[in-house]
């Protein structure tokens, strides 16, 4: 089955490569018609058929993305994974595109990705549709929403961080199991307090779908995608069931499935279940990997430097003293004012490891900027990880410095959430998760990183090298 899938796989790349070769013709020929009043931004579009692609992903894709942005200046085109595409580099440009001159650029996913998610799902959408459910999902996430899961929270965390200190002799693979623990926070966030039966069957099949992401989209049987696909179906089902049981007990709640239940348009409309099931797995998918990752890389930077670690345990401890050893929970307040020194270690590991490298937007229409054309239908890249590595903003950006925001950064050169009306609604409960998880693991417990410590791993997202193997132990048996 892996060589049909391998077989087929290949078979749809070709096809891909042959269809972007015309593409890319028209296209060019398109802009030279279009570029007697206006140039195309400089840049290569690669080899016939396969663009840049090759180039791409036959290295760090950072070192393409910087040599290009060296070469030919804050703004350059290219040609991959088949589509014609404009890169953007500077705060200013990225802000163009997400904020000031949004309306012009639309969000944009492959269909097999959107299949998988729900088309219903917010981040697919502009409009009124995209706005209604944007206030209903921030509503959820927001700080007056959150700050009554801080303790749920604290749950989760304590009993994943047990269960990695009873297999204190077993090397763990961190990413993997930061992605059990942000699930188990998502489903907090969506449900409140689900039944475990639920739970179970949700992060099984899940799980399944996690895989089919970034496979090819082939429906033939036994394949990823294929499997991944009647794995979302089977989700639809269970989150109906959970919707039907909501709405028999007339459950209200302050967590993303209630706003989307208690939901109505101006025309008195609610949301159907797809739509509200659609949504629910949409928050999931955008907060379970990253996150995960940003955790992942967290603690990587804090192993790598001891001085740090010391300081971060300190503040820690001091906040553990307050709640009497421990015995108490951690307050929303805690997190936001007796964290400062650890705040800045979330924000410098957002920066460094910028887990959202970039965000694919498509031109509705022809777009000039600084003098060069956008033509309508190619996609727009801003580059995030090229703002965040800029020496003109981060001076030594190479280095891991949580002091550098001791001051805040220079206006739009800090968007590790993205920026505009598109930007991660899910941010402050990011953020809560990683406090609430360093809190626990500095004060109760000890890890070493088994191996490699050094070098990235994309899957789609920035890991370090094996997903950071490590063993972890409680420090009081240290």
């Amino acid at each position: 089955m892996e060589k049909i899938e391998t077989f087929v796989g290949g078979m749809i790349i070709l096809f891909s490569a042959v269809v972007s070769y015309f593409l890319m013709r028209r296209d060019k020929r398109e802009g030279k018609q279009k570029s007697a009043k206006l140039p195309l931004p400089p840049g290569s579009m690669g080899w016939p058929y396969i663009g840049e692609s090759l180039q791409l992903y036959s290295q760090d894709p950072n070192l393409f993305f910087f040599s290009k942005q060296k070469r030919y200046g804050e703004i350059f085109k290219t040609h991959i994974l088949g589509c014609a595409c404009v890169m953007l580099t500077s705060p200013e440009a990225a802000r163009f595109v997400l904020v000031t001159k949004a309306h012009l650029f639309k969000p944009t996913y492959p269909k097999c990705k959107e299949n998988l998610i729900g088309p219903s799902a917010l981040f697919f959408h502009q409009g009124e549709y995209h706005l209604r459910l944007r206030k209903l999902v921030q509503c959820s996430l927001s700080p007056d929403s959150i700050r009554n899961i801080v303790q749920g929270i604290e749950d989760i965390v304590a009993s994943i961080l047990d269960s990695w200190a009873a297999q204190k002799d077993t090397v763990i693979n961190t990413f993997d199991e930061m992605k059990k623990l942000s699930f188990d926070v998502g489903i907090l966030s969506i449900f409140g307090q689900l039944e475990a039966h639920y739970k179970e069957k949700l992060k099984k099949n899940y799980c399944i779908v996690t895989k089919g992401y970034n496979s090819f989209p082939t429906m033939i049987p036994g394949t990823t995608y294929k499997n991944a696909f009647l794995a979302r179906k089977r989700l639809s089902k269970i989150l109906s069931e959970i919707i039907s049981e909501r709405k028999e007990k007339k459950l209200g709640g302050k967590d993303l499935l209630g706003s989307l239940l208690n939901s109505k348009d101006e025309k008195g409309e609610i949301l159907t279940d797809d739509q509200i099931a659609d949504n629910m797995i949409g928050v999931l998918f955008a907060a379970q990997d990253t996150t995960a990752s940003i955790m992942t890389w967290t603690l990587k930077y804090l192993h790598d430097d001891p001085k740090l670690l010391e300081l971060v345990k300190a503040e820690q401890k001091a906040v553990y003293e307050l709640n009497n050893g421990g015995t108490r929970p951690l307050s929303w307040s805690q997190t936001r004012n007796h964290m400062p020194t650890t705040n800045k270690v979330v924000l410098e590991s957002l920066r460094m490891a910028s887990i959202i490298s970039f965000t694919f937007r498509e031109a509705v229409a022809d777009v000039e900027y600084k003098g060069y054309l956008i033509p309508k239908g190619w996609k727009v890249m801003p580059l995030f990880r090229n703002i965040h590595h800029n020496p003109e903003f981060f001076k030594d950006p190479q280095k891991f410095d949580p002091s550098r925001f001791e001051v805040a950064p220079k206006p739009n050169t800090f968007v590790p959430f993205g920026s505009g009306l598109h930007a991660c609604p899910g941010n402050e409960l990011a953020k809560l998760e990683i406090l609430v998880m360093i809190h626990h693991l500095v004060t109760k417990f000890r890890w070493e990183v088994v191996g490699s410590q050094s070098g990235i791993q994309y899957g789609p997202f920035p890991i370090p090298l094996h997903g950071l193997p490590a063993r972890f132990w409680k420090e009081s048996s240290s």
